[in-house]
Parts: C-alpha cells; sequence; structure tokens
C-alpha cells in the first residue's frame, strides 16, 4: 500500500498527525494494534492529565475540539440531570485529576467522528489490529513499513515519502536503525540537576494496565489470583509500606502518606474543582480518577459511581517492557499486579468502618473494550527517544531552575505544553520525581533527527530526556506533537523541502509556523506562572 503520509500507531498522537495531514489535502494510512484508536485516553483507560488553564488556552483547536465533543457526547446521549446538562465545563466523571474525566468509550465514539469523513472519501484507510515488525531504509530515508495483523498474521508491505513513528514505545527506531535513547541520561550529558551521574538506559518510569470499577449490592469477590501472596507482601524499599495497602509516598515531598478510599461519596459532582496546581487530587482513591459520577444522571440511571483505578500501586517497578529479552514476562506480570490489587480491595483493604474488604466491588473491563476486565493495553509513561537536533531538558523549563523567567521561548516553536515534571517510581528504584514546571514550548527540533530525513516522531518519542519526558508525555502534549508532525509532513511534501530545511531556513520556518497558526495550533504562552 502506497500513501502520502503513513502514520504508525493510533494513539492520541497518530490520530493527530493523521487529522492534520487529511485537512492538509493529504492521504493517509495509519495503523493500531489494538482495538480501539486513542492510546492512552481509550485503550489504557486513562482520563486526561491536563493542566489548570485548559478551558482557556494552552491547547489546539482540535484537541479542543475532542474535549468539546466528548462533552457533547453525553449532552446528547446520557440521562444527564438538567443541572448538569446546562453545565458548560462538565466534568462527566468528577474526577479530581481532571475537569474532563470520561468513560475511554466515549473518547473512542468521538475520535472515530472525527475521522470519519476522511474514511468515507478514501483519504484515510485504517489497519487494526496491524502492528510493525520490520522495516526498510535506504541511506538515511525510510523506505517501507512491514506490518503484521494481531489475530491473523498477514502481513502487509507500507510505503509513504513520510512515515510518523506514532506507536507507544517508539517501535519504528530500532526497526528503521534511527538513533535513539531509552531511560536515564547522565548528568555529564544532560547538565540536568535531577539527573544521575550515571546513564541508565534501562531505568524507566513503571508502567501500569488500569482497570475500572464500580460498587454495588452483593459479593463481587471471585478467584484469588495468580502470584497473589507475592504482590500481597512486595514493598519497595521507598515505599514506607508494602504496595498494598493505602499507604504510598507523596509525589511531591515523598513522605509516605495515607490515602483514603470510600465508594460512592454523596458529594455534589458539580461543586469539584478539579485543577492540580492546588492539589494532586489523589488524597481520595475514589473520586481521584472517577469516570462516572452518579449524581450527575438521573436517579436510578446509574447503581454506583465508576471509579477509574490509576494508583500508586498499580505502578509495575520489576523491570521495562521493551529493548529487553524478557518483555513480555513484565508485561504479564504488570497484569498479575493489577489484578492482585483489586483481589486485595475486595478482600483486605482496610475499611473506614473497620472491616476489611470491598465485597461490592465490580470489574467493568465491558466498559474498557476487554475480557479480562483490564485496559486493553498497559499505560506506557515512556518511550523510546529520538536522537533530536535539539534535546529539551530540565534546565528547559523547571521552575527552580529558571524561577520568574518562564521556559525557554525557542524560535522554532511547534506548539505549547504545561505540566508538572512528573516521574513514577522507575524500574531502576527510584522514587517520584516532582519538580514544578513551566509553562513550555514544544521545539521543532526536538521532531527533527538527527540523521534519518523522512521518519518524525509523532508521540512521547520526540527529543526529550528522561525528566523532561515527565511533562511531554501527558494527553494534550501528545496531541500537539502528533499535529504538528502531520502538518509537517504536509508541508513538506507541498513544498518539497525536507522537515530539516524547515527548521535551518528562517522563511520556511516562518510559513510553517503561519500554517500551524491557521489550524489553530498555539505557539506560546500569554503571562502565566508554572506549579
Amino acid at each position: 500500500m502506497e500513501t502520502d503520509v503513513l502514520v504508525i500507531g493510533g494513539g492520541l498522537g497518530g490520530v493527530a498527525a493523521a487529522l492534520a495531514a487529511l485537512r492538509a489535502g493529504r492521504s493517509v494510512v495509519m495503523t493500531e494494534e489494538y482495538d480501539w484508536l486513542g492510546g492512552q485516553l481509550t485503550s489504557q483507560a486513562v482520563p486526561p492529565d491536563e493542566h489548570t488553564w485548559v478551558e482557556q488556552f494552552g491547547v489546539t483547536a482540535s484537541y479542543r475540539g475532542l474535549r468539546d465533543g466528548i462533552r457533547d457526547y453525553y449532552r446528547r446521549y446520557y440521562p444527564l440531570t438538567a443541572e448538569s446538562r446546562a453545565a458548560a465545563e462538565l466534568n462527566p466523571g468528577a474526577g479530581y485529576v481532571s475537569k474532563l474525566c470520561h468513560e475511554p468509550r466515549v473518547a473512542v465514539a468521538v475520535l472515530e467522528s472525527m475521522l470519519a469523513p476522511y474514511r468515507s472519501n478514501r483519504k484515510l484507510q485504517i489497519l487494526q489490529p496491524y502492528k510493525p515488525i520490520a522495516a526498510t531504509t535506504d541511506g538515511d530515508r525510510v523506505t517501507s513499513v512491514q506490518v503484521e495483523h494481531r489475530d491473523t498474521g498477514d502481513h502487509l508491505t507500507l510505503t509513504a515519502p513520510y512515515v510518523l513513528d506514532a506507536t507507544e514505545t517508539g517501535e519504528l527506531l530500532p526497526l528503521t536503525g534511527t538513533e535513539y535513547v531509552t531511560g536515564f541520561e547522565s548528568q555529564a550529558t544532560t547538565g540536568e540537576p535531577s539527573a544521575p551521574a550515571e546513564a541508565q538506559p534501562l531505568n524507566m518510569q513503571a508502567v501500569s494496565f488500569c482497570f475500572a470499577v464500580d460498587h454495588v449490592d452483593g459479593n463481587q469477590v471471585g478467584d484469588k489470583p495468580a502470584n497473589y501472596a507475592y504482590w500481597r507482601n512486595y514493598q519497595p524499599p521507598f515505599w514506607g509500606d508494602r504496595m498494598l495497602s493505602w499507604n504510598a509516598p507523596d509525589p511531591r515531598t515523598l513522605a509516605t502518606s495515607r490515602r483514603t478510599f470510600t465508594p460512592n461519596p454523596d458529594d455534589d459532582p458539580l461543586a469539584v474543582v478539579a485543577d492540580q496546581r492546588r492539589t494532586g487530587g489523589d488524597t481520595n482513591l475514589w473520586t481521584f480518577r472517577r469516570i462516572a459520577a452518579r449524581r450527575h444522571f438521573q436517579p436510578g440511571a446509574y447503581e454506583s459511581d465508576i471509579c477509574l483505578v490509576n494508583w500508586p500501586m498499580i505502578d509495575y517497578l520489576d523491570g521495562p517492557v521493551f529493548d529487553v529479552p524478557d518483555a513480555a514476562k513484565h508485561l504479564l506480570k504488570a497484569k498479575e499486579l493489577s489484578q492482585a490489587v483489586f483481589y486485595w480491595l475486595q478482600t483486605e483493604a482496610p475499611r473506614p468502618d473497620g472491616g476489611t474488604g470491598f465485597h461490592g466491588l465490580r470489574l467493568r473491563g465491558d466498559l474498557l473494550g476487554s475480557k479480562d476486565g483490564l485496559a486493553q493495553a498497559p499505560y506506557i509513561r515512556e518511550s523510546r527517544r529520538i536522537a533530536a537536533e535539539y534535546t529539551v531538558v530540565e534546565q528547559d523549563l523547571s521552575v527552580a531552575v529558571r524561577g520568574a523567567k518562564g521556559a525557554a521561548e525557542y524560535g522554532d516553536s511547534v506548539g505549547v505544553g504545561m505540566y508538572r515534571i512528573d516521574l513514577h517510581p522507575s524500574t531502576g528504584g527510584d522514587n517520584y520525581i516532582d519538580v514544578a514546571s513551566s509553562p513550555f514550548r514544544i521545539p521543532l527540533g526536538a521532531l527533527i533527527p538527527q540523521r534519518v530525513e523522512n521518519l518524525l516522531p509523532a508521540s512521547k518519542n520526540l527529543g526529550t530526556t528522561h525528566i523532561t519526558n515527565g511533562c511531554y508525555r501527558l494527553h494534550p502534549v501528545e496531541w500537539n506533537i502528533g499535529e504538528a508532525a502531520g502538518l509537517l509532513a504536509a508541508f513538506c511534501l507541498d513544498r518539497r523541502v525536507s522537515p530539516r530545511a524547515v527548521r535551518n531556513s528562517p522563511a520556511l520556518l516562518s510559513d510553517f509556523q503561519a500554517v500551524l497558526v491557521a489550524q489553530g495550533v498555539e505557539l506560546s504562552w500569554p503571562d502565566v506562572s508554572g506549579y
């Protein structure tokens, strides 16, 4: 199959890249290995992690269209109360992690609707479920990518002038021989205050298999999962308790703090204020990432709230899930950990009334499109990252380093983002690294490999470090990265120039940035301070 722009990976960055290239008049083939498009928002089941100002500015127009579409879907199809339907900033789950917590399947429906016209006119072909297994190159150019059907084993060879890697772990980088890094870089290499003295390429952030639960009448307890005893007693040295407990490190202070868990509190969902500048929101784990607040809906419509479990205790620390020979084993153990956490919640978790076990907890895999009750895909926080023309480092945006100056003002900005540098505990035995961040820009140089000419990162695989990946990996930033990559590919095809030439020619860069602005991509921030 031949196309103008080939997008490998249908997560948020991949969908944004495809839409950008399609709107620019180009044909696109996009592949995705899971049953749902949308990556961390859908198949990984993670409600969007967003900054304080998301309702006003700091995201692209098309990302805002996705958010508006999700709210409109609820208003159109869900039995909301009159008050909730009228809420301009409806937060269906009334979760504290985000101003828009929602069911993953709703996001799937909206993403599919955004792509539907291009499927209809055959400008877009989506190959699903396919994953990349091989690639060919000619010098510094990628000439083809071979993909394999997950279920049948059928192979297809795909070619395009521009290939975008929107996979969750940068899978095209080793397949194409594109230079890349993984894990922690050394302080000697990056100069970052939080970096170690020596590089640690296999020291990566934990992955997690998320799951959704509700709490209903009756005893919902099932069979004890495999290796439950191992996980029940598992205790990292820095945790302060077993992982299967309500105690865990506070990401910002590292002090051991106690979480609470109260299913179905009788709270007012319209009174919830989700603002991570004020609090991380994870004190009460039920409301932290709640994706359906029953009081938003007409009486009797929901038996229970629905809670999305993406908590510290499901972070898998025993090993990386790529670039190691036993990656499959680690993915299986990450699933086992989440299954053990759920069983612990049902049977042994301390309750506020002094008892143990929430026997009415029920897995809601039906909401996640899975048979085993967990998310279809692991939540991947850290990818392989290209060796880029420019690598974003901690001192570009850390509030501790830059103070009131704000983040570095890259002249080749292709978008913006904001999130604390939020690194979860890692496979190398590190605790959280959580650093206040300034609202930042996305430099075009971070999207351009040092050598390869026609492969572009379109997800978390751009030129960041292990540390700055912690704030560039979130939903709206990944979308902006993908959108910029898709528009860049289309621009280069139209002008018959290379991405490297666009960055290094002031006239071309100015023209490309004008295209971005015309598409609703913000290139700088108003006068706001980090947190």
